[in-house]
């Protein structure tokens, strides 16, 4: 792996204070015997500049190392983790700026206290490993972070957006598949084919498939058909947008660069964009919100007058809900499901309120009173008993029994893979604030029919003790406890 200029000259700086501080001398000391200025020595130590042959050779002999002991990159075993996240692709790919780090700064932290950063580094790679954090989780982890920081917000795209639709779809023209399709084959000379998991089973996973070399796009014959507008709209942001860093399938098979995947969620933002336009959206979100009481009817129909799917709809919401209405305290996520069974996997989160909501958990079991899984449990019982194909929306009133804060959530589950029993929930959830209450007129007072439930995050740490849903024993509970009680009766030792 390749090491950056401003990398050697930390390592270098890293090296010369660790010998330094091995053979017991101060940096005047240093000074002095190798005839160079402290002021010059300290820039060396802090990476910021890299000395001449002439240079490091007297360094060299002042600290009676061999010159190819001085200028090797390899450190001592308590600094290796650092050498180690230099020579990896997460500081020379991911946009530091993105989230207001000054690459610089950083540099300067790994210098000032390398031992420290260094264990630090080291745990948090050891937890990777023991967690198989992949790279691109990592990547999706730093995106995430990053569309938090701007409350999943950016006006640059949505301009580009809005000269995209004066340009293409003037007044209020539908941006369908047709309208896609032609602009891929007109203006950017795409071929688009088809392919099913029949012929091709080991594609099946796939939606679609790039190939630059000739300009096709194959399309999995199976999408539904918001799904096909929704790729086809995202291929031409990437043509739109000048994205060239891209991933070439959806969903991924392999993440190269931190560029792609961002690329990627700029083009998707993008179609998000056209699809759902923001002069459509707003006004009729605000019709919903004067209304005092709740139709979960209602909301299905308005995400479904769109031709979106619910994510895609939902998605759109966290960005201007932030912006156009000042409601920033919410969380987005989507648990997966198959029909009949117990389990659920949550596969998408995204938190703009730093406070209590689903994330992911090792070894442990959501809470089943949360309408993101009674729904799909819901959803289930139609599909089996009555053949239900269509999609369902729920609402409800969350209060959290160990904080008592309440949410305000709304959620939508439908078939995402019927041919293997596939179900989807996608939630978006509102933290209970009078700024809330003042622009949801339906909460205030709450609706009648908003049912209102106490839940928790998981079984193994809640203490509804008589919960009928439960499917595990409060164990992580049990155990705190236990703690706890020890505690008490230590301090009450003499």
């Amino acid at each position: 792996m390749a090491v950056y200029p401003d990398h050697i000259r930390l390592l270098f700086g890293l090296k010369l204070k660790q010998i330094r501080l091995d053979k017991g001398l101060s940096i005047s000391e240093l000074a002095q015997t190798s005839g160079l200025s402290v002021s010059y020595l300290t820039e060396i130590e802090k990476g910021r500049k890299y000395p001449k042959t002439d240079k490091i050779a007297a360094l060299a002999r002042a600290m009676d190392v061999d010159y190819d002991t001085l200028v090797s990159l390899k450190l001592n075993k308590k600094l290796e983790p650092i050498s180690d996240l230099l020579r990896s692709r997460f500081l020379t790919e991911i946009p530091l700026e993105l989230l207001g780090i000054d690459p610089a700064d950083l540099l300067e932290l790994l210098a000032e206290a390398p031992a420290k950063v260094s264990a630090m580094i080291s745990t948090v790679m050891n937890i990777g490993r023991s967690y198989h954090v992949s790279v691109e989780r990592l990547y999706m982890s730093v995106l995430r972070s990053y569309q938090e920081m701007h409350d999943n917000y950016f006006g640059d795209i949505e301009e580009e957006s809005d000269r995209f639709l004066t340009e293409f779809a003037s007044g209020h023209a539908l941006v369908d598949d047709t309208l896609l399709s032609s602009l891929l084959r007109t203006h950017y000379n795409y071929t688009i084919q088809y392919f099913d998991r029949e012929s091709n089973p080991e594609l099946a996973g796939l939606r679609s498939v790039f190939r630059p070399e000739s300009g096709t796009l194959y399309l999995n014959s199976h999408l539904s058909a918001e799904q096909k507008t929704f790729i086809l709209a995202r291929e031409v942001g990437f043509q739109y947008l000048n994205l060239k860093n891209r991933p070439y399938t959806y969903s991924y098979v392999e993440v190269e660069t931190f560029e792609q995947i961002l690329n990627n969620y700029k083009a998707s933002y993008f179609a998000g964009a056209i699809l759902i336009r923001r002069d459509d959206l707003i006004p009729r979100l605000q019709k919903i919100f004067d209304q005092p009481t709740w139709s979960n009817e209602d909301f299905l129909a308005l995400i479904q007058s769109f031709q979106a799917t619910p994510e895609r709809f939902f998605y759109r919401l966290s960005n201007l809900l932030p912006k156009h209405f000042g409601i920033d305290q919410l969380f987005f996520y989507r648990f997966n499901n198959t029909a009949g069974q117990t389990d659920f996997h949550l596969t998408k989160e995204m938190h703009l309120t730093r406070q209590q909501g689903p994330k992911s958990m090792m070894d442990e079991h959501y809470c089943r009173r949360w309408v993101a899984l009674t729904i799909l449990q819901e959803l289930a019982f139609l599909q089996k008993n009555r053949n239900y194909t269509g999609a369902l929306c729920q609402a409800q009133l969350s209060t959290y029994a160990d904080t008592g804060n309440t949410f305000f959530i709304v959620s939508v589950a439908q078939s995402y893979q019927p041919h293997q029993q596939q179900n989807m929930s996608v939630s978006m959830c509102f933290k209970m604030n009078d700024t809330l209450r003042d622009k949801l007129r339906f909460l205030n007072p709450v609706s009648p029919g908003i049912p209102q439930r106490i839940v928790n995050e998981a079984c193994e740490r809640c203490g509804i003790f008589d919960c009928r849903e439960r499917v595990a024993a409060p164990t992580v509970l049990q155990k705190k406890r236990q703690i706890e009680a020890m505690k008490k009766s230590l301090e009450e030792l003499k």
